[in-house]
């Protein structure tokens, strides 16, 4: 296995590129969750698709980096980390255009409080605000979705208000349940299943986030413009009950 060099990104650069193991490397273009850096990562991720490099299997967007995945040289005649990243290094030079395929309108009906956001009164009083707020605050202005991760269909979306910069729960829940919206240092993650979960949960969701059969499989994708709507606990039933 050829050893690993130092990246070829200078200091001028917006990005920079360092190995990950030896089959992926990380390109990164910033150290803190904003918008902006989140539609860069994804206009990044769909060059890099678009360029069909040569041994690489599979390219990541996330808040702040995208992870390129490859078969290094020796594992299939793939690149090295070096010749890989001088090929990236060009072609983000040559300019990263915004996403226009990236950027869907979603609407997200959400029941809050109650038995579907057993944590908002306690959301509401670690933020000094009245439960009310609180979801005038999450459901107001339109979320991003910058990843998939954790599991299929599992969206994170922000950046919210900094009155909803909570930390996560002392003691995560072992099980949340399907559509659970739920709130952390300013995002929101929506579960697609039951599975382990130490966010605030705040309301849950009627519609389903993640179904094999359906294409795409996930109903969010990174890039989508989401406006949380606030509905009635009927509301949530009638949905859930319309549900295919």
């Amino acid at each position: 296995m050829n050893a690993i060099s130092d990246p070829p990104s200078s200091a001028e650069t917006p990005w920079r590129i360092q190995p990950q193991g030896d089959r992926c490397l990380i390109v990164s273009f910033g150290d803190q969750i904003d918008a902006a850096v989140g539609r860069t990562c994804l206009a990044a991720a769909r060059k890099l698709r678009d360029a069909g490099l040569p041994g690489v299997t599979d390219v990541v967007p996330s808040f702040v980096a995208v992870a390129v995945h490859y078969r290094p040289d020796g594992l299939g005649n793939g690149p090295t980390y070096a010749s890989l990243a001088d090929r990236i290094e060009t072609l983000l030079a040559e300019g990263i255009a915004a996403d226009a395929a990236a950027g869907r309108d979603v609407d997200v009906p959400v029941c809050y409080g109650g038995e579907h956001g057993p944590d908002l009164l306690e959301v509401a009083t670690a933020a000094g605000l009245t439960p009310d707020e609180v979801i005038a605050l999450h459901s107001g202005p339109r979320s991003m979705v910058f990843m998939l991760g954790f599991a299929p269909g599992h969206a994170y979306l922000g950046v919210h208000d900094e009155k909803l910069n909570l930390p996560r729960r002392a003691s995560p829940r072992t099980a949340v349940p399907p559509g659970a919206v739920a709130i952390a240092n300013r995002q929101t993650v929506i579960y697609p299943n039951r599975l382990p979960g130490g966010w605030h949960i705040i309301g849950t969701t009627p519609l389903t986030m993640f179904d094999p059969a359906r294409e795409p499989a996930a109903l969010l994708q990174p890039g989508d413009s989401v406006r949380f709507v606030p509905i009635t606990p009927e509301e949530f039933d009638r949905l859930r009950e319309a549900r295919p």
